[in-house]
C-alpha cells in the first residue's frame, strides 16, 4: 500500500467514526446542559465550594464565575509550581522561576497548553497531575460552559439569563470529560502508552554514554490533553514521543479524541435551539473547513520534487516514520484547527506552504472544528457575522435564530474577531522590531519571520503549538506569550457573554418570506467565504512575509 492511500483510508475511517458518534455524544452533551436534576457527587461539589446550581445569572454574574474560577485556577498552578522544590513526587526537580512558572499558569487554565520547558525535565508528578491534569480538565469544561450560555442566548427570550456557571462547569466534568477521559486512558494504555509513577531511570547505552527516562501518569493526562484540546504533553516532544503516542493506531485514535468533541457540540446546539438542522449547517462549515485544509496539506507534503524526496515518499523532514505523511498531516491540521496544539510533527519543518497551512488554520480563529466549547462559540459569531453581510447585501435587518442582529450585537461581534488578530500581529511587530527577541530565532529570513509570527498567532488564539524553531523560554517570550494567551482567551468570552445576554433578552421575531434560511446549503457556503474572507484579509500581509515567501521561493 501507497503512502496516498494509506493517508487517504486513515482519513476515511476517522471520518466514518466522528460520523458515528456524532448524534448520540451531540444528544448526551444536549441533556448535560438542559437537565433539572443534579447527581450525588455534583451536590457535594457544589456544597464545598457554596454555590447553588439552581441560580438562574445574568451575563454579568456569569463572567464573573468564569474570571474567578480562572483567577483561583492561575494562582494555585503558579503556587504549585513556585513550591515544586519541596513537594514530595518532585523527582528532585527544583522550583520553576518566576517568569516561567506565571507563563505555564496561564497557558494551562487558559487552555493553551504552550511549553516553554521540557516536561521531563522541569515537572515532578506531583506538578504534572495535581496541577496540569487537572486544568486540562476544567479549562476545556469552562471552554464548554461559555459555549451553552451563547445557545442559551439564541434560544431564551425575554429574560436575559444564562443558566448557572457553576452546574455547567461542574457538569462538564463529571458527566462529559471524565468518563470519556477514562476510556480514552484505558484505551491508550492497550495501545502502550505509559501509565506510572516511577522515578527517573537510565536507559540504553548511547555513543559512549546513557539516557535518563522519568515515567508518569502519561495515558490519563494524554487522554484529557486531546480529548479537551489542550495539548500540553508530559514529555517536550509531545505526541512525537513513543511513550505518548506510541503506534499509527494511538496516533489516529487520540486525533478522534481530538475532534470528537468540537465536531459532537453542534448537534448539542441544534437540539437545544429547538432545530437540529441549524446545527447540522454549523457542522457542514466546519468539516468542509477542515476536510479543505486536510487535503491541502497532503498535496504540498506529498508533493515531493527530486529523487530525495521520491524515496522518502514526501516531505518527511520531522516526521515520524511510523505515522507517514498521512497520519503527521490529519494530525497537524486537526490540531491547529482546534484550540488543542499537541504535535505529532515538527511543524518548523514542514514545507513552507505547509507550514502556512497550519498557521492559517489558527488565524481562522479556532472554530474548525475548534476547540472544546470556543469552537462552537467562534464559529457562532462568524454566523452572526454571516448574517450580518447577508442583511447588507439584500437591504433587510438581520436575522439569526429569530434574534434581531443590530447595532449592539454587530458591535460585539466585530469586537471579538478583532482581539486575537490585534494581539498577534502587535506582539509580533514588537518582537521583530526590538534586538533582544529576535536573538530567540534558530533560522533567518521568511522562516525566522514565520517561528515569530507562530508563535504569538498560537498564543493569542489559545492553541499552544510551536513552530519549534524558537527558544522562547527567555523573559521576553514567556511574560509577552502569557499576556497573548491571556487576553486572547478571556476578553473575547467577554464580548460573547455580552453578546448571549443581549440575544436572550430580545423577543423573537417570526419568520417570514424574506428570512434568511440558515439552515440551508446556501447559509452554509456563505458562512465559509466570510470566514475565509475575514481570515485573508487580515492576516494576508504577514502571510506573504513569511510562509508564503518561504514557499513560493
Amino acid at each position: 500500500m501507497g503512502p496516498i492511500t494509506a493517508g487517504v483510508l486513515q482519513l476515511v475511517a476517522l471520518t466514518g467514526a466522528l460520523v458515528l458518534v456524532h448524534i448520540p455524544l451531540g444528544n448526551h452533551l444536549a441533556r448535560v446542559y438542559s437537565s433539572r436534576r443534579h447527581l450525588r457527587i455534583e451536590r457535594w461539589i457544589y456544597k464545598g465550594i457554596g454555590a447553588d446550581p439552581d441560580t438562574e445569572m445574568t451575563w454579568t454574574a456569569y463572567l464573573r464565575g468564569v474570571l474567578a474560577f480562572s483567577a483561583v485556577g492561575v494562582l494555585f498552578l503558579y503556587g504549585l509550581q513556585r513550591l515544586q522544590g519541596v513537594l514530595p513526587g518532585s523527582l528532585g526537580f527544583d522550583a520553576i522561576d518566576p517568569d516561567q512558572a506565571f507563563n505555564t499558569a496561564v497557558s494551562f487554565v487558559t487552555n493553551t497548553n504552550w511549553q516553554s520547558y521540557y516536561g521531563e525535565q522541569a515537572m515532578g508528578h506531583v506538578v504534572q497531575t495535581a496541577g496540569l491534569a487537572v486544568q486540562n480538565f476544567v479549562s476545556a469544561a469552562v471552554g464548554m460552559a461559555v459555549a451553552v450560555a451563547l445557545v442559551r442566548g439564541f434560544a431564551r427570550s425575554r429574560s436575559g439569563e444564562l443558566g448557572n456557571f457553576w452546574s455547567d462547569l461542574v457538569r462538564g466534568v463529571v458527566r462529559v470529560l471524565l468518563p470519556l477521559a477514562f476510556v480514552a486512558a484505558v484505551v491508550l494504555v492497550a495501545c502502550g502508552v505509559i501509565q506510572n509513577f516511577s522515578g527517573i531511570h537510565e536507559v540504553g547505552q548511547f555513543m559512549g554514554g546513557s539516557q535518563q527516562w522519568n515515567g508518569g501518569a502519561v495515558a490519563s493526562q494524554e487522554a484529557i490533553k486531546e480529548l479537551g484540546t489542550n495539548g500540553g504533553g508530559y514529555f517536550n516532544a509531545n505526541s512525537a514521543h513513543p511513550f505518548e503516542n506510541p503506534t499509527p493506531f494511538s496516533n489516529l485514535f487520540e486525533i478522534f479524541l481530538i475532534l470528537v468533541v468540537p465536531f459532537s457540540l453542534p448537534r448539542a446546539f441544534g437540539v437545544m435551539v429547538g432545530s437540529v438542522r441549524q446545527g447540522y449547517a454549523i457542522l457542514a462549515a466546519m468539516g468542509t473547513i477542515w476536510l479543505g485544509f486536510v487535503a491541502l496539506m497532503m498535496w504540498t507534503e506529498f508533493s515531493h520534487h527530486g529523487p530525495a524526496f521520491d524515496l522518502a515518499g514526501g516531505a518527511m523532514e520531522g516526521k515520524e516514520v511510523r505515522f507517514g505523511i498521512g497520519g503527521s498531516s490529519i494530525f497537524a491540521v486537526s490540531t491547529t484547527l482546534t484550540s488543542t496544539g499537541a504535535v505529532d510533527s515538527f511543524h518548523s519543518s514542514f514545507t513552507g506552504l505547509g507550514g502556512g497551512i497550519t498557521l492559517l488554520g489558527m488565524m481562522l480563529g479556532e472554530i474548525a472544528p475548534g476547540g472544546v466549547g470556543s469552537g462552537l462559540y467562534g464559529m457562532l459569531i462568524m454566523a452572526v457575522i454571516a448574517v450580518f453581510i447577508a442583511g447588507l447585501m439584500v437591504g433587510r435587518t438581520p436575522e439569526y435564530l429569530g434574534k434581531k442582529i443590530g447595532t449592539r450585537e454587530i458591535k460585539l461581534a466585530a469586537l471579538y474577531i478583532l482581539v486575537t488578530p490585534a494581539l498577534a500581529l502587535v506582539l509580533t511587530a514588537f518582537a521583530m522590531a526590538l534586538p533582544t527577541p529576535a536573538h530567540s530565532m534558530t533560522n533567518s529570513g521568511a522562516h525566522g519571520f514565520s517561528e515569530i509570527l507562530y508563535a504569538y498567532t498560537s498564543a493569542a488564539n489559545n492553541n499552544g503549538s510551536a513552530f519549534a524553531g524558537l527558544n522562547a523560554d527567555t523573559q521576553w517570550f514567556n511574560s509577552t506569550l502569557g499576556l497573548a494567551m491571556l487576553f486572547g482567551r478571556f476578553v473575547p468570552i467577554v464580548f460573547v457573554l455580552a453578546l448571549a445576554g443581549s440575544l436572550a433578552r430580545q423577543t423573537p421575531v417570526p419568520a417570514t418570506a424574506g428570512t434568511l434560511r440558515t439552515e440551508k446549503p446556501l447559509f452554509t457556503g456563505l458562512l465559509v467565504g466570510a470566514i475565509l474572507i475575514i481570515t485573508g484579509l487580515t492576516y494576508f500581509p504577514a502571510l506573504a512575509l513569511g510562509p508564503l515567501a518561504e514557499g513560493l521561493a
